[in-house]
């Protein structure tokens, strides 16, 4: 029987060490390549969610545009819509029964109103300057259980050229006396010679002026038709008065 011939120790060890080697490569191989996958699959999820919000991030933008550019623009007063050059925008409404007071409103400044507490029962009158806007003076005068001759004497005081803006609030007429009506009329109003017990009245004017004025709105006091127990709904304006040129 033929004898095997053993390799020396040495040969064996340097045989084994080779292959560890071998296999460690082998190894290290798989763990970049499992690396450099993972690292691809993240970076193709990350790109994906990254498009994704930018999309989302775009579509907001333009959704957002899109929104502002279909909501109505705002104008001075919230009137409807801007006023030509040389014009001054106002917006007024009478008070509503006695509990809420009228409002005026001119180039966006608020002239008259609750929150101010300037208003009050009867006839409330703003005026303003017909060149400038500059606010004059604000004035209410109590027609129910106030005197006339004060109020008569104010509208004798008023200048040329001097705008002037006049609401209802409760009751604006019980105290009216013919003179006091007249006076009126000459500042360019139309329905002040009916303007009857708790009728709701708004008009704007001007001393000095030729033609009656195109502003103004008035509401009957009618049992069968009021909004209020007593008193009509509120009534409402808006326009542009033309700036008094020299």
């Amino acid at each position: 029987m033929p004898l095997t011939k053993k390799r020396p120790f040495g040969d064996v060890l340097e045989s084994e060490k080779a292959k560890m080697r071998v296999a460690g490569a082998a190894k290290l191989v798989v763990a970049v390549a499992v690396f450099l996958l993972t690292f691809y699959v993240i970076s193709q999820v990350f790109e994906i969610k990254m498009d994704a919000s930018l999309g989302n991030l775009f579509a907001r933008s333009a959704l957002d545009s899109a929104i502002r550019s279909t909501k109505p623009p705002r104008y001075k007063c919230g009137i409807s819509k801007a006023c030509p050059e040389k014009h001054f925008a106002f917006k007024m409404a009478s008070g509503a029964a006695n509990v809420v007071g009228p409002k005026i409103c001119l180039e966006d400044n608020v002239l008259m109103s609750g929150v101010k507490n300037n208003v009050g029962r009867g006839i409330n009158i703003a005026l303003v300057n017909g060149k400038t806007g500059e606010v004059i003076d604000t004035k209410f005068f109590d027609m129910w259980g106030g005197d006339v001759a004060p109020f008569i004497e104010f509208l004798k005081t008023i200048q040329d050229g001097t705008v002037v803006l006049m609401a209802t609030y409760d009751d604006g007429a019980t105290k009216l006396t013919d003179e006091a009506r007249r006076l009126i009329a000459e500042l360019g109003s139309t329905s002040i010679t009916s303007l009857g017990f708790r009728d709701n009245w708004v008009f704007c004017g001007g001393k000095g002026i030729k033609t009656k004025s195109p502003f103004e709105q008035h509401i009957k006091n009618n049992k069968e038709t009021n909004k209020y127990e007593g008193w009509p709904e509120v009534v409402e304006m808006e326009g542009c008065i033309p700036q008094k040129q020299d």
